[in-house]
């Protein structure tokens, strides 16, 4: 059994909503969609995303 770790390549602010998606071009998040701007942002990653994909 061979298994890669694949990162999450968007998430949700469960506070304010904002999206953020991840950007390969600059190896970064990128703002989809805006929340507050001073909130401090508690992503929606939980015990049913699973990192890793059997190859």
């Amino acid at each position: 059994m061979n298994e890669t770790a694949t990162p999450p390549d968007e998430r949700e602010c469960e506070r304010c909503g904002r999206r953020d998606v991840w950007d390969e071009t600059t190896d970064n998040w990128r703002i989809v969609e805006s929340g507050r701007s001073h909130c401090i942002h508690e992503w929606d990653i939980n015990g049913a995303y699973n990192p890793f994909a059997e190859s």
